[in-house]
């Protein structure tokens, strides 16, 4: 889905390393971002980001950037449209307003990621999601399809006091499993994934299903990537 915004994978982009035929070794636990990675949310954030600033201020922004920082927390990426508190603090406010009131309408799941965390609940690896996005509103997300009973935990914005890129809150989620960065995989669709999953020393899959071009995905150096959400179980292999 486009919609004005050149997301997805980049037309005569380098590819990126491919899913392997043999299992990683020693991996127990699967980290997810949200938006990008198991929720198909870029209309709904970009139709959200469009209504803020043509209503605060009166004008229309390109949408590039608009999205450009998608995967950082929203109060972050105002910051982008003006220097004023105030201003800021209208933009967020019109934002989630509106965001929540057309929220359910517009948020879609991606083709086989039910199937694909059944399977991997299934061999027995402990699931989460670490995103930028909000704790309630994500879980909101998750609940409209069903799936926030199959995480062992959420992290959202407000949960720990740095985000991504920093990779802080991924470490944490590792913590909450039990487990070590290197027994981990971080998924995700944005450059700010990628570099928070590496700086936590977790195994890192790019999700080039999601909202960035691939060639910016590859920049960060991610150790594979899946072009739908299908390939993860058969990186992972057999439990």
């Amino acid at each position: 889905m486009s919609d004005g915004f050149s997301g997805g994978a980049a037309s005569g982009a380098a590819p990126l390393s491919a899913c392997p035929g043999a299992a990683l070794a020693g991996v127990r636990g699967v980290l997810f971002d949200l938006d990008g990675t198991l929720l198909d949310t870029e209309r709904l954030i970009l139709v959200s980001f469009r209504h803020a600033v043509e209503t605060v201020l009166g004008k229309s922004i390109p949408d590039e950037r608009l999205m450009a920082k998608v995967g950082q927390p929203l109060t972050v990426q105002m910051w982008d449209f003006t220097d004023d508190q105030v201003v800021h603090d209208e933009l967020l406010g019109t934002y989630r307003a509106y965001n929540e009131r057309v929220h359910d309408d517009l948020v879609g799941i991606f083709p086989g990621v039910a199937d694909a965390l059944v399977e991997l609940r299934g061999r027995g690896l402990a699931l989460g999601v670490v995103t930028s996005k909000r704790h309630e509103a994500a879980l909101r997300g998750l609940s409209v399809f069903g799936l926030d009973a199959g995480f062992d935990f959420l992290i959202g914005s407000d949960d720990w006091p740095a985000y991504k890129p920093d990779p802080g809150p991924v470490v944490h989620g590792c913590d909450l499993l039990g487990l070590q960065p290197r027994e981990c995989v971080y998924v995700g669709d944005s450059p700010f994934d990628i570099q928070a999953g590496n700086g936590a020393g977790c195994t890192t899959v790019a999700a080039l299903w999601g909202m960035f071009p691939e060639v910016v995905l590859e920049a960060e150096n991610p150790d594979y990537a899946c072009r739908t959400i299908d390939e993860l179980p058969k990186l992972l292999g057999e439990a």
